[in-house]
């Protein structure tokens, strides 16, 4: 009984979650998380436009508190912006804005869109990252095409670390699904060998 009583709670966070980023629009959050208090239930949103969540005088958030309690039964929500500090390092915003500028600019332009964002992403200090892109792009090569640069753990627990996110552009050719995999600076890679001559002079 407890069991199904959790799948149930499990799917409603899932429709929830997916009902307000639908509401607010593509690339306005990147997650949303449900956190349950004694006062109520605290929905925690990261976004890199907290201006265009909030809206003027937080009118925006009032609304979409009326909604959470109206269709979600929700008793007293709290809604908890958290802005993220580099957008290109994030890869649920990163998905979605590659999906919104191949939405606009068409799948004709998907490599160079993917090389700008990849080289943004490495701009920002980024160790590795992946996009991949597959569904009707143009060209008789295969399906799925991907754009890697830096170091990038694909499995083990390092791959654990390791920030994923997926999206979806519809085109006029058809669906468009991307795939965005970032391993952030600063992460610790307990199997890389640092060989720099530095380490090994501390190693002597």
């Amino acid at each position: 009984m407890e069991e199904k009583k959790f799948i149930k709670l499990k799917k409603n966070e899932f429709e929830v979650k997916e009902f307000v980023k639908l509401y607010l629009g593509m690339g306005k959050v990147s997650k949303v998380n449900i956190e349950y208090t004694p006062i109520g239930e605290k929905v925690v949103m990261r976004t890199n436009k907290p201006g265009l969540i909030i809206g003027r005088g937080g009118e925006k958030i009032e609304r979409l508190t009326q909604v959470l309690k109206k269709r979600f039964g929700f008793e007293n929500p709290h809604i908890e912006i958290q802005e993220i500090d580099n957008r290109n390092l994030d890869s649920q915003s990163v998905a979605d804005e590659m999906a919104i500028n191949i939405e606009k600019f068409g799948s004709l332009r998907f490599k160079t869109i993917s090389y700008k964002f990849l080289q943004q992403i490495i701009d920002a200090g980024a160790r590795g990252v992946e996009l991949k892109l597959s569904g009707k792009l143009p060209g008789a090569r295969a399906k799925t095409w991907r754009f890697k640069k830096g170091y990038l753990k694909k499995v083990g627990d390092s791959a654990k670390v390791v920030d994923r996110a997926t999206a979806v552009a519809q085109t006029k050719m058809g669906t468009i699904g991307i795939s965005v995999s970032i391993l952030h600076p600063g992460v610790k890679i307990h199997d890389q060998i640092d060989l720099t001559k530095k380490k090994i002079q501390e190693a002597v």
